[in-house]
């Protein structure tokens, strides 16, 4: 590794403790016929504990070829293990599905902090066959993604992902065991998708962006802003569930969201993906 040079525009910051890297496998929850897609592998330390954990298929998605001769050197003795170089961002989901011929797989993944929130949102509306998701992330993201009603983390994103599935931070990870060191520490957040919240996730995830869209306006405000529809009508909708319009969405429960979402659904103000 001493020959390679970390590039800052991947995020680049390689993990190497063995016994942290098999206890993300085990938060994953990977057992011996598991399918896994890993997104990141940068030299495979984790790719490695992955491998001897399953006899499935394991796809890592790698954006930096420049890894290519050191992963293949790691990683020669594995042949389960299938190395596919590209961003993950710009590969049709299709394509994924397709690698792992149909059948459902986990995804692991140490993801680089500045884009960690597209990745994740890339997975939850591909509508691929995904058993969980574990990930490490910056530790405030995880803390947000955790959140609870009425409380500051709570956001956006601590609704979609509360709502596709549940979600646990497993672990804290300091800075000091990677390499090169981060500004910021991560976690491990695990998410266990609720099979049926898979279908509507999309739909969800519009309206629930719609409601943060500007934190400190209400959600008769917020909806009215992204739906350019009469207020009176708006109005109308919020009430029809129970929510008074003046209410902001950061105390709203999470499953008042898939209500709102129907309601807005019925009177035809969003359509159906």
């Amino acid at each position: 590794m001493e020959k390679f040079n970390f590039k800052k525009k991947f995020g680049q910051n390689f993990l190497t403790d063995t016994n942290l890297l098999r206890a993300i496998v085990g938060d994953a929850g990977v057992g011996n016929q598991d399918n896994v897609l890993e997104i990141g592998p940068g030299a495979g330390a984790l790719t490695t504990q992955l491998a001897e954990a399953t006899k499935g298929k394991i796809v890592s998605v790698e954006i930096d070829r420049e890894l290519k001769p050191i992963l293949e050197v790691n990683l020669k003795k594995y042949p389960n293990v299938e190395l596919v170089f590209g961003d993950i961002l710009k590969i049709a989901p299709e394509e994924i599905g397709a690698r792992f011929s149909g059948e459902p797989f986990r995804v692991v993944a140490n993801l680089p902090y500045y884009i960690s929130t597209p990745i994740i949102f890339y997975l939850i509306e591909s509508g691929l066959k995904i058993k969980n998701i574990t990930v490490m992330l910056q530790r405030e993201l995880v803390d947000r993604i955790v959140a609870t009603p009425n409380t500051k983390d709570y956001g956006g994103i601590s609704v979609i992902l509360g709502l596709y599935g549940k979600v646990t931070k497993t672990r804290d990870v300091p800075r000091t065991l990677f390499t090169p060191q981060p500004n910021v520490d991560s976690s491990i957040l695990s998410i266990e998708i609720y099979p049926d919240r898979q279908e509507g996730i999309v739909e969800i995830s519009k309206v629930v962006k719609m409601c943060f869209s500007m934190r400190r306006k209400t959600l008769s405000n917020n909806l009215l802003h992204g739906l350019n529809k009469p207020r009176a009508e708006v109005d109308a909708v919020l009430q029809s569930c129970g929510i008074t319009p003046s209410t902001r969405a950061e105390s709203l429960p999470k499953e008042k969201f898939i209500e709102l979402t129907n309601a807005l659904k019925n009177a035809k103000f969003i359509k159906n993906e």
